[in-house]
């Protein structure tokens, strides 16, 4: 029996999954630029895609941007699961995850630039970076770590410390991206009920090769 019909079904799934690929690629370089409000033919340029192709995969503007925060949020999320899956306290995987997040915006400009003007959705995604710094906090509060009254509150902090940091970075390109963000950590570490001593041992221990992981270098 002639597999030729399995095959064009393959061919057609992978062309409509680099359609896919490149539409979102296209909405997240537009995000990071700060051009939400541009036409959807120029989406489709950008993505070199036809205009067809675009209503074959997202109803609207609004749904491609809000899949391309989603894929950004949720890759580097898996990629901070992935550096930290060997670290046993969960005070030292929630710094690791914040410092390494710090050292990517001037690593990764475009991609935090996504971050940056998602501020909101940050907050309150299901996917992405919210819902694991919940889960590191509770795991830190669980095992004895932190000292932390109201969890929403304290996912609320650590957004907002990050958020802020990154925009200092943006702002003042000459700043110590290394030094700035572990002295922060430091000091939301603290703010989370670690002592002073601990918190100053954690953010000077060594952090994972992201290179080593990627290859490429790229968290995207």
């Amino acid at each position: 029996m002639s597999n030729t019909p399995t095959q064009q079904t393959n061919r057609l799934d992978r062309r409509k999954a680099r359609t896919r690929a490149a539409l979102i690629r296209a909405a997240q370089t537009l995000i990071a630029e700060g051009r939400m409000n541009v036409p959807i033919l120029e989406i489709t340029q950008a993505a070199d895609v036809g205009m067809g192709s675009f209503y074959n995969h997202f109803d609207s503007k609004e749904q491609l941007f809000e899949a391309a925060v989603e894929a950004v949020m949720d890759g580097y999320g898996q990629l901070l699961d992935e550096l930290t899956a060997d670290i046993e306290d969960p005070a030292e995987v929630f710094a690791c995850s914040f410092r390494l997040t710090g050292r990517l915006y001037r690593r990764e400009p475009e991609l935090s630039r996504v971050l940056l003007n998602n501020v909101l959705r940050l907050l309150s995604a299901d996917t992405g970076l919210a819902p694991r710094a919940r889960r590191d906090i509770a795991a830190a509060v669980e095992a004895g770590r932190f000292d932390v009254e109201d969890l929403d509150v304290a996912v609320t902090m650590t957004a907002s410390a990050l958020l802020a940091l990154g925009q200092l970075l943006h702002d003042q390109p000459e700043r110590d991206v290394e030094e700035t963000t572990d002295r922060v950590t430091e000091d939301l570490l603290r703010m989370l009920g670690v002592p002073r001593r601990q918190a100053q041992r954690i953010c000077s221990l060594p952090l994972p090769d992201i290179d080593a992981l990627r290859g490429d270098g790229s968290v995207a």
